[in-house]
């Protein structure tokens, strides 16, 4: 499904997880790959390089530092893969924070913080990227959202606030290719709970925390609002945005694709 070669992809929040799991995928699809995340270590460097063993026909990945909270490294992060590979044909905006905190008590800092990773990192990414898009006029820009993008959780005020707004920025995103006649696709994908190194660390805290078994934690805890009762891959995920990518999703866009196991469908 959908060959992506020559063309180059940035893929925010990536050394891990489901942005990790978006970079394999597209890099095996043929698309040159800059790998990011806030720090500069040689680990970093060695998940790059371990996804351009990955890579067909030639394609390449580098990772590049960029702290998503900054405005200015955005643009940065853009400017770099532009000048490695040539152009930023493919934008995923994947970076994101939580904290979980009733309204009155959550902390200014962390509102302002995830406010600027999960939400106008991907407006300063795709201000940066846009204009590449245009003038080869072929571009996608793939958010990735959350299932509370489209409902809400309690405790949860700035991720939900975020990923609503970025489902916003989507549309509207979406809404300016199509009247400016330029063959470019903005979309956001929603995922429920999804197997990551983060949740599967989890696990055994909350097994602890509630006395429950693997499997209680994961039916009565992890997954209650996940009504599959099974968690989404990161390898789905990547071939969610591979699709997305394709020339089979030309005609899809401004909209979101849910990957919850039927959370929003209840």
């Amino acid at each position: 499904m959908g060959d992506l070669s020559g063309k180059t992809a940035v893929v925010t929040g990536s050394t891990s997880g489901i942005g990790l799991g978006i970079a394999k995928v597209l890099a095996a699809r043929g698309a040159n790959v800059a790998l990011n995340s806030f720090s500069d270590t040689e680990s970093d460097h060695a998940v790059a390089a371990e996804v351009a063993k990955l890579a067909t026909g030639g394609a390449r990945a580098l990772y590049v530092q960029a702290d998503m909270s900054d405005p200015e490294a955005c643009v940065r992060l853009i400017r770099k893969a532009e000048a490695e590979f040539g152009a930023v044909d493919i934008l995923v905006n994947n970076a994101g924070v939580q904290f979980v905190s009733p309204v009155e008590e959550f902390p200014v800092a962390k509102w302002d913080q995830i406010l600027a990773i999960n939400l106008s990192s991907a407006f300063h990414t795709a201000r940066a990227a846009i204009p590449g898009m245009k003038q080869r006029n072929w571009g996608r820009i793939v958010n990735i959202a959350s299932a509370h993008g489209l409902t809400a959780s309690p405790y949860k005020s700035a991720y939900v606030a975020a990923k609503h707004g970025l489902v916003g920025l989507t549309k509207t995103i979406a809404l300016e290719f199509a009247e400016e006649k330029i063959k470019a696709t903005c979309n956001a994908i929603c995922p429920g709970y999804v197997w990551t190194p983060l949740v599967a660390g989890q696990l055994a805290d909350q097994m602890k925390a509630h006395g429950m078994t693997k499997e209680e934690v994961l039916e009565k805890i992890m997954l209650a609002r996940q009504p599959s009762r099974e968690f989404a891959t990161v390898e789905q995920l990547g071939g969610t945005t591979a699709f997305l990518c394709s020339e089979d999703a030309a005609q899809i866009t401004g909209t979101t694709i849910s990957v919850d196991g039927g959370w929003t469908a209840l």
